[in-house]
């Protein structure tokens, strides 16, 4: 287990059952744990209609590549050890909703924003143990039509198969009415797309990550983010 302090976080490089004996002090969980996403198999842009996208506007678009296996993905999520903390928002979790206490409060993440439906799915859902109503989230992520800061003309390929928007942590954050000072585990946390959030907002992060090549974008996505906040200073 390798642990690494930027700033407002701590990035831990391991197995997050490993690492959970040793945390304290957390207010809040937000993550979007491995569920056997892709059922077995490679998560993968490579495929027709992405070699005819990377034809047609090359050098401007995604690479299609080849993610290889995400650990965990071959056997069926349990969330059972995550539910003992006060605020908790986990996505994918139509995936595993069996395996959860019931809720009124759904996050509901609306991906066309009006675009015609595809093969994909229209919007993506986390459970939360928030009070209130469902809410609802909007912002296009449609192949390589990506708004916000993951904008193809800005990030250009995504740093993880499953990455999110920063804006839509940054939404859950402010859902679970978090404060600067507080502090929120990632137990999976890709490529820290939940940490870069949570440095915007002056929340304590604490980042579980075991592929390695994740976690090492991961603090360096974090640290640019702590760099720019202190430039803003």
């Amino acid at each position: 287990m390798k642990k690494v302090a930027i700033g407002n976080a701590t990035l831990y490089h391991g197995d997050c059952l490993e690492v959970l004996p040793v945390l304290s002090g957390i207010d809040a969980v937000i993550a979007d744990p491995q569920y056997q996403l892709a059922n077995g198999k490679k998560a993968t842009t490579m495929n027709a209609t992405a070699n005819r996208g990377s034809r047609r506007l090359k050098g401007t678009t995604t690479i299609p590549k080849d993610w290889g296996m995400k650990h965990g993905d071959d056997v069926p999520y349990d969330p059972s050890p995550w539910l003992q903390f006060p605020k908790v928002i986990l996505w994918g979790a139509i995936h595993y909703a069996n395996r959860l206490p019931n809720s009124t409060s759904w996050l509901i993440w609306d991906k066309r924003e009006g675009v015609a439906s595809d093969d994909n799915a229209d919007c993506e859902m986390a459970w939360s143990n928030l009070s209130g109503p469902a809410r609802v989230h909007r912002q296009l992520w449609k192949g390589i039509c990506r708004r916000g800061e993951e904008n193809i003309a800005i990030q250009g390929d995504k740093f993880h198969p499953f990455q999110k928007p920063v804006a839509l942590m940054s939404w859950c954050i402010l859902q679970a009415k978090l404060s600067a000072g507080q502090t929120v585990l990632d137990y999976n946390m890709g490529s820290g797309t939940t940490g870069v959030a949570c440095m915007n907002h002056g929340i304590k992060f604490i980042g579980i990550e075991i592929n390695k090549n994740d976690f090492d974008i991961a603090c360096e996505r974090i640290d640019r983010a702590q760099q720019q906040l202190k430039l803003a200073l």
